[in-house]
Parts: C-alpha cells; sequence; structure tokens
C-alpha cells in the first residue's frame, strides 16, 4: 500500500505543479483584471466560464468518464489506439456542434446572460473557448491515463504561459475588456492543442467505432445527470446572482472564488491523478485500505488549507484586487471549505465506480443540486453573494455524505470516519474562533499553525503516525 500511495503523491505534485503555477498566474493577473474590467465586467466573464462549464460534459457524454475505464480494462476494449481514436473524434464532433450553436445564439444568450446583445462578442469568443477546452482536455487525458505527469505539466505551463501573455496583450494593449480576457484564456489552449495533435498525429488518424461509442456511452451517461448536477452546485450560484442581483455582485463572488481557488489546487492535483491511479489498483483489501487512507490524508489538508485561507481572506483581498472588491473576502471560507468537500465526493465516487454501478450516482448528485437551488433562491435575494456561498458549502456537505452513504452499499471500505470527524471539527473551530474574535494578520497565522497540534491533542494521530511526527520533529529541532 505504501508504493501505491507514494506513486498517487508522486503524480499528484506533479500535476499540482501545473494547477500551482496556473493559480499563482490567476493570482498575479488579478489585481489587474479587477481594475482594467470592473466589477461587472469581472462577472460578466465568470458568466461565460459557468456557461462554458456546462456545456463540457454536455457535448462530451458519457465518452469522456469512459475513457479512462475502457483504456484500462482490456476485456472491454482489447486495442487502446481505437478507444483513443474513437474518443477523439467524437469530441470533435462534440466541439463542432457546440461551436455552431454558439455563434448562432450569441446575441440571445449575450441579452438573456451578459445583460444585452452588445456582449454577444463575448459569447462567441467563449464558445469559440469550449471547443478548444474540449479537445485539449481530451488530449491530455492520454498523458494521464500514461501516468506521464511531468509531460502533462509541461504541456499545462506551456499553456499557462501563452494565456498570460495573450491576455496581457488584449486587455492591456488592445482594451478588448472581457471578450480580450477569454480570447487570452483560450489562446495559450489553441497553440497547445496544436501541437498535441502534430505529436500524436500517427494516434489520431480518423476512425470511429460506432459499437465502442456505444458501450463507453452506456458506462458513462448514467454518470451525466451526476456532472450536471455537479455543474449547479459549482456554477449555477452565478447564473442566479446575475439574474436576481447584477453582474456587480458576480464580479465580487468572483474574486471571492478565485482566492478560494487555492483550495482547488488540492482537488485539481488529486482529481487529474486519482482517476487513473484508483482503476489501475488491484482488486483487493489493500485497494480498499489504500482507498480508507486517501480520504483520510486528501481531506486533513484540504480542511487545513481551507482553514487558511477564510482566516487571511481579509488580507488577500486587500492585496489581490481593487478596493471596490472588498467585500469578496465574506465568501473564501465557506468556498474554500466546499473544495475540500468536493475532494471528499470525489475519492468516494471514484472508489465506487469499482462496483460497476454508475446509474446510481446521479441520485447523490442531483439531490445536493436540488439544496443548492433552492437554497440560492431563498438566499440570494436577502443575502446577495453570502447567500450563495452558504448555499454552496451546504450542497456540498450533502454531496460528500450522500456519496458517502451510496459508496459504502455499493464498494465497502474501512474509512475512517471518526478520523475524519475529528479533522473537521477541529478545522470548523478554529476558523470559527478566529472570526469571532476578529483576529489581527498574527494570530490568524497561530491559529492556522495550531491546526496540527490541536489534532495531536484530539487524538488524531496513529501510533506510527505520532512516532515519525515526534521523529520529524526531533530532526528539525535546532542543534
Amino acid at each position: 500500500m505504501r508504493d501505491e500511495l507514494a506513486r498517487l503523491l508522486r503524480h499528484s505534485a506533479i500535476y499540482g505543479l501545473a494547477g500551482l503555477a496556473s493559480r499563482i498566474a490567476s493570482v498575479l493577473l488579478l489585481p489587474f483584471l479587477t481594475r482594467a474590467l470592473g466589477p461587472a465586467g469581472y462577472g460578466r466573464i465568470e458568466t461565460m466560464v459557468a456557461l462554458i462549464a456546462l456545456l463540457v460534459p454536455l457535448l462530451r457524454a458519457g465518452v469522456a468518464t469512459a475513457f479512462f475505464r475502457f483504456y484500462y480494462e482490456r476485456e472491454l476494449a482489447p486495442d487502446r489506439g481505437l478507444v483513443v481514436r474513437t474518443s477523439f473524434w467524437f469530441t470533435v464532433l462534440g466541439a463542432a456542434v457546440g461551436l455552431v450553436v454558439g455563434v448562432l445564439a450569441a446575441p440571445a444568450l449575450a441579452s438573456a446572460m451578459l445583460g444585452g446583445d452588445a456582449y454577444a462578442n463575448v459569447v462567441r469568443i467563449g464558445f469559440a473557448v469550449l471547443a478548444v477546452n474540449l479537445l485539449y482536455e481530451q488530449l491530455t487525458a492520454l498523458y494521464r491515463v500514461e501516468e506521464r505527469s511531468v509531460a502533462f505539466t509541461i504541456a499545462s505551463l506551456i499553456n499557462l504561459a501563452v494565456t498570460v501573455v495573450a491576455t496581457i496583450v488584449a486587455v492591456f494593449v488592445l482594451d478588448a475588456g472581457p471578450a480580450g480576457a477569454l480570447a487570452g484564456t483560450g489562446t495559450g489552449t489553441a497553440v497547445v492543442l496544436v501541437g498535441l495533435i502534430w505529436q500524436r498525429r500517427s494516434e489520431l488518424a480518423p476512425g470511429f467505432d460506432r459499437d465502442l461509442v456505444r458501450r463507453m456511452n452506456r458506462f458513462g451517461l448514467p454518470l451525466l445527470p451526476a456532472g450536471l448536477a455537479i455543474w449547479v452546485v459549482d456554477f449555477a450560484d452565478r447564473l442566479l446572482l446575475g439574474r436576481i442581483a447584477d453582474q456587480h455582485e458576480v464580479g465580487l463572488y468572483a474574486v471571492g472564488v478565485k482566492i478560494a481557488s487555492a483550495m482547488v489546487l488540492v482537488q485539481l492535483a488529486f482529481r487529474t491523478a486519482w482517476p487513473a491511479f484508483a482503476y489501475s489498483l488491484e482488486e483487493g483489501p489493500q485497494a480498499r485500505r489504500t482507498f480508507a487512507y486517501v480520504l483520510t490524508y486528501t481531506s486533513l489538508l484540504g480542511i487545513w488549507m481551507s482553514l487558511a485561507l477564510g482566516l487571511l481572506a481579509p488580507w488577500l483581498v486587500r492585496l489581490l484586487a481593487a478596493p471596490e472588491f472588498a467585500e469578496a473576502d465574506t465568501v473564501v471560507a465557506p468556498l474554500a471549505f466546499s473544495g475540500a468537500l468536493l475532494v471528499a465526493y470525489t475519492t468516494l465516487s471514484i472508489a465506487a465506480t469499482r462496483a460497476h454501478r454508475t446509474d446510481r450516482f446521479w441520485h447523490v448528485a442531483v439531490a445536493g443540486a436540488v439544496v443548492n437551488l433552492v437554497l440560492n433562491l431563498l438566499l440570494i435575494p436577502g443575502y446577495g453573494m453570502r447567500g450563495a456561498a452558504a448555499a454552496t458549502v451546504a450542497a456540498y456537505a450533502v454531496l460528500a455524505i450522500g456519496m458517502a452513504l451510496l459508496a459504502q452499499r455499493l464498494y465497502p471500505v474501512p474509512y475512517e470516519w471518526k478520523r475524519l470527524a475529528v479533522a473537521t471539527g477541529a478545522g470548523i473551530a478554529l476558523y470559527a474562533l478566529g472570526r469571532v474574535l476578529d483576529v489581527p494578520l498574527a494570530a490568524a497565522i497561530a491559529l492556522i499553525a495550531a491546526y496540527p497540534v490541536l489534532l495531536g491533542l484530539l487524538g488524531f494521530y496513529q501510533p506510527a503516525e505520532r512516532r515519525r511526527l515526534v521523529t520529524l520533529a526531533a530532526r528539525m529541532r535546532p542543534r
């Protein structure tokens, strides 16, 4: 089990390098974009990001999810090359359909979502970015199934570098506003996509197996309602904020999302490495013990990062955004804790797919989506973005708890529920203490550092872990 965990951690760390660089670049651009675009302009970008995220699972249908399983399980598809070609060309078809529909419907969508058909070009560029992202994700999935995390990260870093330069030119040199910001986002992806297609050209020769597509969709389509429900939990708050409040409120909320997205670093790195790793484990007690440890330690890390982001939010917002975005600090903590809950949900759901019963996952996802929609509609009119953040964290709690109950029926794993409860309770208690006392920066940092100590006092660590911590502390003690 130690070897498997080391492999997962190694790949997660390398994938996380790309995520870290992306987050750093995004944060560094934040002061400039918030000043150049203002809350309303920044809100329009976030609204388009939400729409793109909705359309990705719809256009990829069930093939994207099934790709990992069919690539690894030879009894389902003996020819891996055929799986690659069929998945790619199916995605090309979906990207083309989405682009055509988006261009034709741009004026209507701009009027309904962005405040007028004057923003139709923002919609058109958004759909072009959608098409590029669809193909990019499918091709980089090859690096993931091959466990070539270094190559994946190199591609991501090149994408990032081009994106930053293109965004700066479009927004600050060409003064293209939200449309320019979206175009910059897609430029880096498009450049790397061309390189990936050229590199993989021999594997991407035209080839399409209808029977394989049907079988992949039979596996993946039952997960589509779950994916759409997750989209509701992830992004419906921004669309509802725009409709019930305005794009100014969306812009403030988006800054809170951006700062909380440091939590997404853990989520992104883990979600990138986890599916391929989980499917590659041989069935048996050791695999189940591995799933249990992964849930415990990824949850601990996620809670600790969420605590840090929540307590440091007032200073982070002042540092990274224009002054008119100051209120965004109030939504950072709930959004960060939502990310920690999403990591738990992902861990549980991927482990449960070992039972080959994906048809029941949608029940959990729909429950979370319903809670999210109802709470957003109830809370946004009175509380604005704070209501949206509360609805998000409540929905993710429903997702994590619901998937835990379902997963244990489908694929029982000895998860460490008591330790998870201790880690969660300690993190929430320290955050509440800091906010109630309105602690200064030094005290906030002290509370963050106290988290692992508090876990020790509460008996979280097992004997072997305590021995390792004592040894580590002795090595770090000044001589």
